[in-house]
């Protein structure tokens, strides 16, 4: 093992390495090659060819998971995706993020003229071509999100939503600001832009965790490779040289450890107790003020949580029966509180209005505007379930509200 430092025979094609960093890393009988590169620079993408085309690896490993090597390699990975899957396994969320993520890549290629990435795509692609061992190290940007939402308070939660929920529709270009730390930083730090760099917990799930994670992909390959390149961001080197350098833990115990969400509660105790104590006031008017108060404590559950999931449905521009769907579920939310009711609107919803084809292949683009997410079928189904939700959720709280004020007179 030696100590990972630049050195003095780094330099390929007398461009060395197109004047982006490299550190070399030995370990275990493998030689390490870490290039870091500017998700946003032609220099990365000269620093990259010139790495592989120099014949002195045998293996290449790049900065991406599973999902984002298909959407930068396939154009139609978008247009094979299950939406009703994504929606009964409520991945809904993730797939916002993406969204977002995909619509700040747009905004930056078309200020910029390059895509973003467009080096770790080079480095996927030209590997594959050469034949080399090509290897997918970084962590699925779902697991990532949901790993920091999980880490967060619920008003940073609303915070990070919020900025991310900006950041798709915002009209203005990158600053130059953006742009200079996204050369030396993280395409999903920026991605959250003001929010990250305002929350230093953050940066565990975001920058920390992936080094060891990546670091320890790395060790854990299996093809004999001795010599490999390691295509990743800049502002991952640093850490991900410390990890591979110093890193006792065997590899496979590391991954699943950072790959690991923690289940939600199997009994949802917040929600339980709202929803019993709601029902409780009901039940309580009934027995003690009599059937006509005991009524119009109902009406009030219905109308508010039925109403408002109903409305967040409407604003969403959802099919007459999704809204239909969102005013049903949502009343009945105390007898099934592991169910969101948005889940039923958006079933609905994509039930009658399939996404086409087309639909997908202009996702990325639809995915900046707000026009853009009511014109595309699959970015309104997302509509549809989050604002149902949000609808339903503001529901529960007036009602519970109300009915509190209720039965104190």
């Amino acid at each position: 093992m030696t100590d990972p430092t630049l050195p003095a025979d780094a330099p390929l094609n007398g461009g060395g390495y197109a004047g982006q960093p490299v550190v070399e890393v030995e370990r275990d009988g493998v030689h390490y090659t870490l290039l870091g590169t500017a998700h946003v620079s032609k220099a990365s993408i000269e620093a990259v060819n010139a790495a592989i085309d120099s014949g002195r690896f045998d293996a290449v490993a790049v900065e991406l998971d599973e999902q984002r090597h298909k959407a930068l390699t396939n154009p139609d990975a978008l247009a094979q995706l299950d939406l009703v899957k994504v929606i009964r396994e409520r991945k809904v969320a993730p797939f916002a993020a993406n969204l977002a993520l995909a619509a700040y890549q747009r905004r930056l290629a078309e200020q910029l003229g390059i895509e973003p990435g467009a080096e770790l795509k080079a480095a996927a692609t030209e590997a594959t071509a050469r034949g080399l061992s090509m290897q997918l190290i970084d962590r699925d940007v779902g697991i990532t999100f949901r790993r920091i939402l999980q880490g967060l308070s619920w008003w940073d939660r609303a915070k990070l939503i919020g900025s991310v929920a900006g950041g798709l529709f915002a009209s203005e270009d990158v600053s130059e600001d953006d742009i200079e730390r996204l050369k030396e930083g993280d395409m999903l730090e920026s991605s959250f832009g003001e929010f990250a760099r305002e929350t230093p917990s953050l940066y565990a799930s975001l920058i920390d965790e992936r080094d060891r994670y990546m670091a320890a992909k790395l060790r854990e390959r299996s093809d004999g490779a001795k010599r490999v390149l390691a295509v990743v961001g800049a502002g991952h080197l640093k850490g991900m040289a410390k990890y591979l350098a110093e890193e006792t833990r065997a590899p496979e115990t590391l991954t699943a450890e950072l790959a690991h969400v923690e289940s939600k509660r199997n009994i949802p105790w917040i929600t339980l107790t709202l929803m019993l104590l709601i029902c409780g006031g009901i039940a309580w008017g009934y027995f003690h003020g009599g059937r006509e108060l005991g009524r119009d404590l109902l009406l009030q559950w219905f109308a508010w949580t039925g109403g408002l999931a109903a409305l967040g449905a409407l604003l969403a521009r959802g099919h007459v029966l999704s809204i239909l769907a969102a005013a049903i579920a949502a009343p009945l939310k105390p007898f099934r509180p592991g169910l969101p009711p948005g889940m039923f609107s958006a079933l609905v919803e994509v039930h009658l209005r399939k996404p086409a084809y087309p639909d997908f292949l202009a996702l990325r683009d639809d995915a900046q505007t707000l026009g853009g997410w009511y014109r595309n079928r699959v970015c309104r189904v997302v509509l549809v379930f989050l604002l149902t939700n949000l609808g339903s959720m503001i529901g529960v709280w007036i009602s519970g509200a109300s009915i509190l004020g209720r039965l104190m007179h």
